[in-house]
């Protein structure tokens, strides 16, 4: 499953130097992996009703090229790795127009109990047989 989302670069996305600021990012990575995990029926209030929340653990980006105001991009991000323990999503960004890659970017979340804050060993059964379904083969 890919999850596609269009932005454009705004004034308040941007730096001193002009380009999109590093944090932005992040902000476009979590609406895309909101995004997926209720696509595939896990919707985040009912799981945190129920104690589950989904916190980042790792995140890796690697900026490519600078995306400035203005400019149209595009964010495709899928599952990329389902374990047990956890759920890694894969971010590329690209300039709409020239297909440029701008960044690419690797989230890993897990799931914790929200009341004690200890991680799961592994994800309940059937949250984890999503995840799986969500995986491109």
């Amino acid at each position: 499953m890919e999850y596609i989302q269009e932005i454009r670069v705004l004034y308040s996305d941007t730096d001193s130097y002009g380009v999109v600021w590093h944090g932005a990012y992040t902000k476009w990575f979590e609406a895309a992996r909101v995004e997926i995990v209720e696509k595939l029926g896990l919707e985040l209030e009912t799981l945190e009703k129920n104690d589950i929340l989904f916190p980042v653990v790792e995140m890796n980006i690697r900026y490519k090229s600078s995306a400035k105001m203005n400019e149209r991009i595009i964010i495709k991000t899928h599952i990329k790795e389902v374990k047990p323990l956890s759920v890694t999503f894969e971010h590329k960004v690209f300039e709409k127009n020239t297909q440029n890659l701008r960044v690419i970017a690797y989230t890993t979340i897990v799931a914790i109990n929200s009341k004690t804050g200890k991680m799961y060993r592994k994800f309940p059964e059937d949250i984890y047989s999503k995840f799986c379904s969500g995986m491109d083969i």
